[in-house]
C-alpha cells in the first residue's frame, strides 16, 4: 500500500481507486490520459486512504466508530445518534504532523502555480468504494466549495472525513453490502473554476431515461454546479447526437430547452458561509447558459471520455466566468442504464386517462399510483408512509432511506441530473422532477397516478388509473424481407423505442410537432404585425421571446423537434410528412383564425399540397422547407425523406416540387428523396405519372378507404361499412404497388389494419409491398404477422 499522505492528480490513475477513491482516481485518469486530447481538468491533489487511516489511528477513532456502530446495530442507539457521535469525534481529531505538512505543502504548490497567496479550492470527498459501475454513492459524502487558506482547508478535509458517517452514508453502505472497515475516504482538493460568474452543470454520455446511447445529455444552470446536482434549480437541457459530431460543417444539437433557473449558487460575501444562493435576473432566466459552440465542445469531450473508459459516463462540468473556458470537474461510470438488460424492454401503457394535475421531467419510464405523502423537510421524514407517492420540494442524500420505500417520487424542482433523478433511477422508481407547484397543489392521502411512460414529460393524473406492463424480448423477433417501420410523431417519446429493431420511420406527422412544440400558426409569425391586438398576439410574443426574427422561432423549434425522431433511427430512413392540418385545425393554432377560411368540409378542402403553392400559405410552407433544410444540411440528418400529403393531381405535384426547389429542397440534390401520400383515388389511377415525379408512395389506408368507398371514417352511422379490407380498397392497393414498382418507386403503407388483422398483413406481403409502418406498440405483432406471411411464400 502506498504510504504517501498526498498525491497530485497527475500521479494517480483509475487503477488507484483503493488509494484515492473513485472520484479522485478518475480526475487523475482524465488529466493523465486525456489532456493531450483537449479535455481540460482543473489541477489539484488528493489525500490518500493511508492518510485517512493514519488520522483515525492517531486519534484512536477506530474503536470509537466501531463502538457507536455496534450500539446502533444492537438497537441501543438510533442511526442519527450513532452518526452524530462519530462525526463529532472525527471533527475533534488532530492532524498527524506528516499529514498536515503534506496537505499544507500541496496547497501552497497550487497557490504558487496559480500566482496567488490563498487560492480558492473545492474539497471533494472521494470514497474508495464510490463511482463504481454498480454503485454511484450519489452525493453520499460532502463537497465544500470556495475554501481559501491552509487553516480553512484542514477544517474542510476533516469535515469530508466526517461525512463518511452521515446517516445516509451509513445506511447506503449497509444497503450496498459494504463492510464498514473496507471503505476509506480521500479528499480531492481542486482549484475552483469561477462558475459562480458563469455556469456549470452535469453531463451524461447516454440518455438517462431510455438508455439511448447515441446522445449526450447536458444540464446547465448559472453559478456553481451544486445547485444542479442537488436539484434546487430547474436547469437548461441540451442534447447532442454523437454519431454526427465528427462530420465537417454539421452541428447536431437535437434539443435545447431553456428552463427557469430561478436561483444560482455563488461565492459568499466573506462573512459566514463560503457560498450562498441568490436570485437570478430575468435576463438570466430567459437566456441559455451555454451557446452552441460550448454545447458541442462539451459533447465532444463526453465522447472522448466515454471512449477512453469504455462505458457510458456521468460527468460534471464548469465554465470559468473571468476567462470563459470549460472544464470537466468530475467523471464517473453511469450506474443505471449500463446495468439494464440488453435486448429487453418493459413497456408501460395507461389503459385509461384522468385529469392532468401536474407535469414535469419524467424519470424512469414506468407508471405507478398511490396516495400522496407530502414531506416538506428532511426533518419530517419519519412521517413518511411506506408505499406512498413522496411529494417534496427537492431531495438530497438525507432522503434516501424513505425514497426507497416510496411508490414514486415528485419534486417541485430539479432536472434529469438532480439527486432525486439519479437515486430514483437506481431504485427503479418512476419520478417526476421539476413539477412546479407540486407541494402546493397536491395534498396528503390524495390518490394519484404518475406516468413516466409518455416521453420526456411526466404526468401526474388524478386518481388510481389502470395500466399495463409488457415485456418485449427483441431476440425473439423474426427477420423479415418486408420492412417493418414505425409511426412516430412525438419527439418527446421517440427515444423510448430506440431498441426496437425497426427499419426506419415510415411516418412522422409534422403537424404534431407544430401543434405541441410550436403552437403558433406559421403565417402569424410571417405577418405578426398584421395580427389584431388580442390574447393570441400577446401569447405569441411571449413564446417567441429571445427570437429577433419570429419566423426563426418556427424553424428552430420544428427542426429540433424533428431531429430527435430522425436521430433515433439514423442512418435508416425517416419519412417526414409536410404539414397536413385541415383549415379548422390550423385555425386552432395561435393566430390561426386570422389566416384560415371557414369550410363546410375541411376533410376534402384546403389541405395538403394545395396549400403549399397558394398565396394564402406559400410563406408558411417556406418555413417548413427551411426547417427540413436545416435538419438535413446543418444538423446532418440526411436520412430524412420528405413526403407530400393529399396531392390531387400531377399538375399539383409539379407546382409543389417547384416551390420546394425554390426553397432549397430539390429532389435528388444531396440525396434528397421526395415521397407522396397515396390517399386519393387519383393517386392510384395515375400511379405511373406520380411515380415519375416521386421516389416513393405511402398508402394512407384510412383516407384511401374513405374516399374509395365514399364513407366518412368518423361517421357512427356508417362505421360497420368502413372496411380497409373491402375488395375495392384492396384492388386500389394492389394496383398502385404494381404501377409504382414499374419505374422503381417504393411503396409502403401506414395504418392500423396490419396490426389488427393478420390477414391484411398477409395480403400486403403477397402484393409485394416494400414496407409497413405501424405504431410502436403494434410493432411486435406486425413483425410476427409479416414473418408468417413470408414463410408461407
Amino acid at each position: 500500500m502506498n504510504s504517501e499522505q498526498v498525491l497530485p492528480f497527475e500521479k494517480v490513475t483509475r487503477a488507484d481507486v483503493a488509494l484515492v477513491g473513485g472520484k479522485n482516481a478518475s480526475l487523475g485518469e482524465l488529466i493523465g490520459a486525456l489532456s493531450s486530447k483537449g479535455v481540460k481538468v482543473p489541477p489539484g491533489f488528493a489525500t490518500t486512504a493511508h492518510a485517512y487511516r493514519e488520522f483515525l489511528e492517531f486519534n484512536d477513532l477506530e474503536a470509537v466508530i466501531a463502538g457507536h456502530l455496534a450500539r446502533y446495530k444492537a438497537g441501543e442507539a438510533s442511526l442519527a445518534q450513532a452518526g452524530e457521535a462519530i462525526r463529532q469525534a472525527i471533527l475533534a481529531g488532530r492532524w498527524p504532523q506528516d499529514t498536515e505538512q503534506a496537505i499544507r505543502a500541496a496547497y501552497r504548490g497550487l497557490c504558487r502555480d496559480a500566482g496567488v497567496n490563498a487560492l480558492d479550492v473545492a474539497a471533494r470527498s472521494s470514497a474508495t468504494a464510490e463511482d463504481l459501475p454498480d454503485a454511484s454513492f450519489a452525493g453520499q459524502q460532502e463537497t465544500f466549495l470556495n475554501i481559501r487558506g491552509e487553516e480553512a482547508l484542514l477544517v474542510a478535509c476533516r469535515r469530508c472525513f466526517a461525512s463518511l458517517y452521515t446517516d445516509r452514508a451509513i445506511s447506503y453502505r449497509e444497503a450496498q453490502g459494504f463492510a464498514e472497515g473496507a471503505v476509506a475516504l480521500s479528499v480531492g482538493v481542486q482549484r475552483m473554476i469561477r462558475a459562480d460568474r458563469a455556469g456549470s452543470g452535469v453531463m451524461f454520455s447516454i440518455d438517462t431515461e431510455s438508455g439511448f446511447d447515441k446522445v449526450v445529455l447536458i444540464n446547465a444552470a448559472w453559478g456553481l454546479g451544486e445547485s444542479v446536482v442537488q436539484g434546487s434549480v430547474d436547469p437548461d437541457e441540451y442534447q447532442v447526437f454523437k454519431p454526427l459530431l465528427d462530420e465537417a460543417g454539421v452541428r447536431p444539437i437535437v434539443a435545447k430547452i431553456c428552463s427557469g433557473k430561478q436561483t444560482k449558487l455563488i461565492y459568499g460575501n466573506g462573512e459566514g458561509a463560503p457560498t450562498e444562493y441568490v436570485p437570478t435576473s430575468r435576463r438570466e432566466q430567459a437566456s441559455f447558459v451555454l451557446d452552441d459552440d460550448e454545447i458541442l465542445q462539451l459533447a465532444r469531450w463526453a465522447v472522448i471520455i466515454e471512449r477512453h473508459y469504455g462505458c457510458a459516463m456521468d460527468m460534471e462540468w464548469a465554465k470559468d466566468g473571468p476567462h470563459g473556458g470549460l472544464f470537466i470537474v468530475q467523471a464517473r461510470p453511469e450506474t443505471v442504464q449500463s446495468r439494464s438488460a440488453a435486448g429487453m424492454l418493459s413497456s408501460y401503457t395507461l389503459k385509461q386517462k384522468g385529469e392532468v394535475l401536474l407535469q414535469g421531467s419524467a424519470i424512469g419510464g414506468a407508471i405507478a399510483s398511490g396516495p400522496v405523502c407530502l414531506i416538506e423537510s428532511a426533518a419530517d421524514i419519519a412521517q413518511f408512509i411506506d408505499g406512498s407517492v413522496l411529494v417534496t420540494p427537492t431531495t438530497d442524500p438525507d432522503w434516501v432511506p424513505i425514497m426507497k420505500r416510496a411508490a414514486a417520487i415528485i419534486t417541485d424542482h430539479g432536472g434529469r441530473t438532480s439527486h432525486a433523478a439519479i437515486v430514483s433511477r437506481e431504485l427503479g422508481l418512476p419520478a417526476i422532477v421539476g413539477a412546479t407547484g407540486a407541494s402546493e397543489i397536491l395534498h396528503d392521502r390524495q390518490n394519484v397516478t404518475i406516468s413516466c411512460a409518455e416521453g420526456d414529460r411526466g404526468f401526474v393524473y388524478d386518481g388510481l388509473l389502470d395500466f399495463a406492463v409488457e415485456q418485449i424480448d427483441f431476440a425473439s423477433l423474426p427477420a423479415t424481407r418486408t420492412q417493418v417501420m414505425l409511426n412516430l410523431a412525438n419527439p418527446a417519446a421517440a427515444y423510448r423505442w430506440w431498441q426496437l429493431p425497426a427499419d426506419g420511420v415510415g411516418l412522422t406527422r409534422m403537424e404534431f410537432v407544430i401543434s405541441n412544440a410550436i403552437k403558433v400558426h406559421p403565417m402569424a409569425l410571417v405577418r405578426f404585425d398584421q395580427l389584431p391586438d388580442d390574447e393570441d398576439k400577446a401569447a405569441i410574443a411571449q413564446l417567441t421571446q429571445g427570437y429577433e426574427d419570429k419566423t426563426e422561432y418556427f424553424v428552430d423549434r420544428l427542426a429540433l423537434g424533428l431531429a430527435r425522431i430522425a436521430a433515433v433511427q439514423f442512418p435508416r430512413p425517416v419519412i417526414i410528412r409536410m404539414s397536413d392540418f385541415k383549415t379548422n385545425e390550423y385555425a386552432g393554432l395561435l393566430g390561426g383564425r386570422t389566416f384560415e377560411p371557414l369550410e363546410e368540409n375541411p376533410m376534402i378542402g384546403f389541405r395538403g399540397a394545395s396549400r403549399y403553392y397558394s398565396p394564402r400559405y406559400r410563406e408558411g410552407f417556406a418555413l417548413e422547407c427551411r426547417a427540413i433544410r436545416r435538419l438535413r444540411n446543418e444538423m446532418g440528418f440526411t436520412n430524412v425523406i420528405v413526403m407530400i400529403p393529399f396531392c390531387r393531381s400531377v399538375e399539383e405535384a409539379d407546382k409543389v416540387l417547384q416551390v420546394m426547389a425554390a426553397e432549397g429542397l430539390r429532389r435528388g440534390e444531396h440525396g434528397l428523396e421526395v415521397y407522396v401520400m397515396c390517399e386519393i383515388p387519383s393517386n392510384v389511377v395515375l400511379a405511373g405519372a406520380f411515380a415519375s415525379r416521386f421516389d416513393g408512395f405511402s398508402i394512407g389506408s384510412n383516407d384511401l378507404t374513405q374516399l374509395t368507398l365514399g364513407i366518412d371514417r368518423d361517421s357512427e352511422l356508417l362505421a360497420d361499412q368502413f372496411d380497409e379490407q373491402d375488395a375495392a380498397v384492396k384492388w386500389m392497393i394492389r394496383h398502385v404497388i404494381d404501377e409504382a414498382h414499374r419505374p422503381g418507386a417504393k411503396v409502403g403503407l401506414c395504418g392500423q389494419a396490419p396490426s389488427d388483422h393478420p390477414e391484411f398483413a398477409r395480403f400486403l406481403v403477397e402484393c409485394g409491398i416494400d414496407s409497413i409502418s405501424v405504431t410502436p406498440d403494434s410493432f411486435v405483432a406486425v413483425k410476427h404477422h409479416v414473418a408468417a406471411a413470408e414463410a408461407d411464400g
